[in-house]
């Protein structure tokens, strides 16, 4: 048998009609890279139509506000991917003029771009014979051919790229990159892979030793942790308060002023925190609500929050943004905020 036809042959007959697919224009294929990282195709479908719809081509892209472009991408999560998406289009704009460059190593250069996104505009929008290696590559790969490689070190990175080159067929090469990111994402899933109807069942060497719960191999587990914030809703009649975050996860979103602490404390103890009480500046508030405590799981982090709700007479707080009710809805904001916007009707 031959992998790689074997592995055409199963695309023609299972490849899900995708509208990235059926284009070569390398602005849409781009953005639906960025867009399907460390996020699957149902939930990434719906933003790049919005981002088409808001953004048609990279000019429109290049020349929205920051807040546009990351109240578009509101919910997705990794915001950076948005904001890294916005530099390079104004990157493009003005030193490609507005043509997406085709070769792989000014491609590799723009920002926010590494290597497999850059083989991936390569092969899809200018037919280049570049292989991608992402997740669905590595575990096809590691499971069909038996490598125990720990794929997220030097030595592995470098093992799957020289594999997938080798496997490349050079007359179909983004049919084949296209086919095997399939086949990871629908038949040879991270869990629960469907071994007894994959074609390559009689020679996959996880699923005759079976071992496909333990391949791919990866080195180490990434350390989650803890973090405990305490949100204040600031409001009167009209209006309250955010602040626009300048670094971290949510650089460029808005939020309640909030205090972090390295463990929990319970509400007295709050109301006595001198870095708490530091906000009011002596302002009396009436505090009338206290979320119950809510867990968030990122990636790297699980942060432990509670909003507390403030009435005061004066907003008058200069740090701060002050925002009509009516209109906070507009405002790019984290999926943890914005869920409980909408379940407390603010």
């Amino acid at each position: 048998m031959n992998f790689s036809d074997d592995l055409l042959y199963w695309y023609s007959q299972n490849k899900r009609d995708l509208p990235w697919r059926n284009t070569r224009d390398p602005y849409k294929i781009w953005l639906s890279e960025i867009i399907l990282q460390q996020t699957r195709v149902n939930q990434g479908l719906p933003y790049f139509v919005r981002f088409l719809n808001e953004f048609p081509t990279i000019y429109d892209l290049a020349e929205a506000s920051e807040d546009k472009v990351l109240k578009t991408w509101q919910g997705l999560g990794y915001y950076s991917r948005a904001r890294n998406l916005q530099n390079t289009a104004k990157f493009i704009c003005d030193n490609y003029e507005g043509e997406f460059p085709q070769d792989y190593n000014d491609i590799i250069a723009l920002k926010g771009i590494g290597s497999y996104t850059a083989a991936a505009i390569s092969s899809f929008a200018f037919h280049k014979n570049y292989a991608v290696v992402d997740g669905n590559v590595i575990r096809v790969l590691s499971r069909f051919f038996g490598i125990y490689t720990f794929y997220d070190t030097t030595k592995g990175k470098k093992e799957f790229q020289k594999l997938a080159d080798s496997n490349l067929p050079k007359k179909k090469s983004h049919l084949y990159n296209q086919a095997i990111m399939e086949f990871g994402a629908l038949v040879c899933t991270p869990k629960t892979p469907s071994c007894i109807s994959c074609c390559f069942s009689d020679s996959c060497y996880a699923f005759n030793k079976r071992l496909t719960a333990e391949l791919p191999k990866k080195s180490k587990k990434i350390k989650v942790k803890d973090r405990f914030l305490y949100f204040m809703i600031l409001e009167d009649n009209q209006s309250c308060c955010f602040v626009k975050k300048e670094s971290g996860i949510w650089s460029g979103l808005y939020e309640f002023p909030s205090v972090e602490f390295s463990s929990y404390i319970n509400i007295d103890q709050l109301i006595k925190n001198e870095k708490f009480m530091s906000f009011f500046n002596g302002r009396k508030f009436n505090l009338y609500k206290i979320s119950p405590q809510i867990t968030h799981k990122l990636s790297h982090q699980k942060l432990h929050v509670r909003f507390i709700h403030f009435k005061l007479q004066e907003l008058d707080f200069p740090n701060f943004k002050l925002v009509k009710k009516s209109d906070v809805n507009k405002l790019p904001v984290s999926k943890l905020i914005d869920n409980y916007l909408i379940k407390n009707n603010i």
